[in-house]
């Protein structure tokens, strides 16, 4: 049956390979239930709930990117789109974390829609790339300055806005060991590196005191607090358009990086270089993340930790349903989930960060007309604090610096036409 399904000998590989690659892409990327339950119960939502709704949604993607479109390709509620949600959406625009789920929920539609009629090919094409990698390398700094604010590291100031904390205090004491215990595991290649430098500081803050005890196993806690949550009274509003363009742009483009990226790895593309299947590999995503906002959890996409699998000898959709059975295990282990405090996860928001922000390598710094819009992007996010304000600023710059260099012609027209509804956005809405 598992032959059938997956085609194994067509790939070269074994049920044994498949489950070892599967076990190593979930244990490179099971932070995310850790930090993802943390990052949303700041938006008001119940830590327990989200907790379920992270592990379910993960494992749906992984089951339709599996038994559907046969990759190897993990998914999970995505970083920087749980950043967004919580400080972007709900605390920095005021909206309630219900409105937030609608919108999640509408731009998975809109996802589905442009997979089912291959738009999304016209769409990624037509926007630059400079744009791309400022996007991505956006989040990063935002994520890093997140997870500086969860350590204590960086603290409000009334006079700089910012300002160092207490940086020997405990918890910014124990943020940093765990950001630097994470990259000397990585670079160890230390099979969950993240997810044992996110335990490993737990463990110290439990015997100094700071952490209190709750158990690591027990019966999944109940998910009819986020549940089919959604409000919809506000997506339609101008004001949520970026919102919703965030939530698409972001998962639509961070879901073909990884694909091309694991798929190239992997060896699966076409001669042509074209990726095979790519419609129901993007439908997985776009399915998985409107279910999720269902449950009651952020954008669900596609992890770039999947080549971690690949390395193993992952080959086929076996290795992403092996994921996917294994989030549905971590179910019984909420109790643990709860006690991880927001600095032992600090670490892995800032090596996330670095992750994203290596991209900015292809930039070409030469051409200022392609570098300004990028540097525009990037800092934008974290001073704003709103991904979708960077992506705003981002193509308004873009279009708007191209056109006074005399490069207008370089401009997609998708590009204009984004760049002048954000301005329109800006005008009426403010």
């Amino acid at each position: 049956m598992l032959e059938k399904l997956f085609k194994l000998s067509e790939h070269n590989t074994s049920v044994r390979t498949e489950v070892i690659a599967g076990l190593t892409t979930f244990l490179t990327m099971a932070y995310i239930i850790f930090v993802n339950p943390a990052m949303l119960s700041d938006a008001g939502m119940d830590r327990g709930a989200v907790f379920v709704a992270t592990c379910l949604a993960a494992a749906i993607g992984c089951f339709i990117m599996g038994l559907y479109a046969n990759y190897p390709i993990a998914q999970a509620p995505g970083m920087g789109l749980n950043a967004f949600f919580t400080y972007g959406v709900v605390l920095g625009m005021g909206h309630t974390w219900q409105v937030a789920l609608a919108a999640v929920f509408v731009s998975g539609i809109i996802f589905m829609l442009l997979s089912v009629f291959k738009v999304r090919e016209w769409i990624i094409n037509s926007i630059p790339q400079a744009l791309r990698i400022g996007i991505s390398a956006g989040i990063g700094l935002f994520l890093a300055f997140i997870g500086l604010q969860n350590a204590g590291i960086v603290v409000d100031n009334p006079a700089t806005l910012v300002s160092l904390g207490h940086v020997a205090s405990l918890k910014p004491a124990l943020a940093a060991l765990g950001f630097f215990l994470t990259i000397g595991l990585v670079y160890r290649n230390v099979r969950g590196a993240v997810m044992i430098a996110i335990l490993i500081v737990t463990g110290i803050g439990l015997l100094l005191g700071d952490v209190q005890y709750t158990g690591i196993m027990s019966a999944p806690p109940s998910l009819a607090p986020t549940l089919m949550q959604l409000d919809f009274s506000a997506v339609f509003e101008i004001g949520m358009i970026s919102v919703i363009f965030a939530f698409l742009f972001v998962d639509l483009f961070d879901t073909a990086g990884t694909l091309v990226g694991v798929a190239t790895k992997a060896e699966l593309l076409e001669k042509d270089g074209k990726l095979p299947r790519l419609n129901r590999a993007l439908l997985s995503d776009s399915t998985a993340t409107s279910i999720g906002a269902l449950l009651g959890t952020s954008s669900t996409t596609s992890y770039v930790e999947s080549t971690a699998g690949v390395a193993a000898g992952g080959r086929t959709g076996l290795t992403a349903v092996v994921v996917g059975i294994l989030f549905l295990l971590a179910l019984f282990f909420s109790p643990l989930a709860g006690m991880i405090p927001a600095y032992a996860t600090a670490g892995a928001l800032f090596y996330v960060a670095i992750l994203m922000m290596s991209g900015l390598v292809n930039i070409d710094w030469h051409d200022l007309t392609e570098a300004a819009p990028v540097v525009v992007t990037c800092l934008l996010m974290p001073l704003t604090y709103s991904i979708a304000e960077g992506i705003a600023l981002g193509f308004i710059s873009y279009a708007a610096i191209k056109a006074f260099s005399g490069k207008g012609r370089e401009v997609s027209i998708s590009v204009w036409v984004l760049a002048a509804i954000f301005v329109l956005k800006y005008v009426f809405a403010g």
